[in-house]
């Protein structure tokens, strides 16, 4: 009898939890935020005097969410839009062979090949990815004074780069790539990955250091992990080792993140230093939603526990959003924990917001 009473309260919770996300609220947020941004798509952001090249890193963010949206909008010119931009950008990676940012639009690529079955659009990202397996880079997995950029030596790199191999390898069903990949993975989470504190170093050079005796873990390079494996995961078999491998550190993560939230909803930039870091930053927090709405909606995570969750982050992200649609508190280039201002704003964080907007419209649902 007790039992069941439980279970009613809990189904009651939930059902309460679910009837605050409303479908409609939800995409019109996306939509707003997504068509702000395609509007403004070619100004200049972080203090830059030229726009982002289309095939940087930083837009290759912004494709990962637009395409999610793209996918749930019922209008066809986000998918065009997209389409434009891998036509003008050639359907190739950026300049640098073996690094992971100028890999990152690669997941735009093989997305739009797997609704349109262009050969075109993947050719060039499976010439390059053939390429580096046939000469692997020597460089130290260890950054040093960023020295070392061949390998995955940075947190955010396992956001950039291993989805594409993954990607690659369920579209051409090479294992190969995943192999390479998953062999270059291991090493950046055992270079990274602080065990105590399920949360990733930056890189190397933030392992020994402190701030007010505190461990210092990026919010939005965390995110960058934690939405990553959630990409990761989407292209292998729930019971495959690939799938293990990848679910045991999300879960890890999620836990620690549950606990790091703040009262108002968002992550602190420095994770472990919210009365230092008291400013909104919505970038790593969008990120951080994306991951804990994809866990409940993938069952990795229960309801009860982390739908509140979700709900206050989502609420606060929302909070942030001009009238005109642009996502504030953006926090800008860097490595690091830092500032973030309500009127300005980056092109990863409105890929980040879409990418929670999609999760979050499929919990509501």
């Amino acid at each position: 009898m007790r039992k069941t009473i439980l279970v009613c309260i809990i189904t009651l919770l939930s059902g309460g939890a679910f009837s605050q996300l409303k479908p409609e609220e939800i995409s019109g947020y996306m939509r707003r935020v997504a068509d702000w941004q395609i509007d403004h798509f070619r100004d200049t952001y972080s203090g830059r005097d030229k726009p982002h090249h289309i095939r940087d890193w930083t837009n290759g963010a912004l494709y990962v969410g637009m395409i999610k949206w793209a996918a749930m909008a019922n209008d066809d010119k986000y998918y065009q839009w997209l389409y434009r931009i891998g036509e003008e950008g050639e359907w190739d990676l950026h300049w640098r062979k073996y690094m992971a940012d100028d890999h990152a639009v690669g997941q735009m690529y093989l997305e739009l090949y797997r609704k349109y079955q262009e050969p075109k659009m993947i050719s060039k990202t499976r010439e390059r990815y053939d390429w580096i397996m046939e000469n692997p880079s020597q460089q130290p997995i260890e950054m040093g004074n960023y020295d070392h950029l061949e390998r995955w030596t940075w947190c955010d790199a396992l956001f950039m780069g291993p989805p594409v191999w993954a990607k690659l390898a369920s579209i051409t069903g090479q294992k190969k790539y995943s192999q390479w990949m998953l062999k270059e993975y291991k090493a950046t989470v055992d270079h990274l990955f602080d065990e105590k504190e399920s949360l990733f170093f930056r890189d190397n050079t933030f392992i020994d250091k402190r701030e007010h005796d505190r461990k210092i873990f990026w919010s939005r390079g965390n995110g960058w992990v934690f939405a990553g494996l959630t990409l990761l995961m989407d292209e292998y078999k729930p019971g495959s080792k690939e799938y293990k491998y990848f679910k045991n550190i999300y879960l890890k993560m999620a836990r620690k993140l549950k606990e790091l939230q703040t009262p108002q909803g968002h992550w602190s930039m420095s994770l472990l230093a919210q009365d230092v870091y008291p400013t909104p930053e919505t970038s790593g927090t969008s990120f951080f939603t994306f991951g804990l709405a994809w866990g409940i909606n993938n069952g990795l995570l229960k309801k009860d526990e982390y739908m509140p969750v979700v709900i206050k982050a989502w609420s606060a992200l929302c909070s942030h959003i001009t009238q005109e649609g642009m996502l504030g508190y953006v926090q800008p280039i860097g490595a690091a924990p830092g500032k973030a201002w309500p009127d300005k704003t980056e092109v990863y964080g409105t890929g980040a917001f879409l990418a929670a907007g999609s999760e979050v419209y499929k919990l509501s649902n």
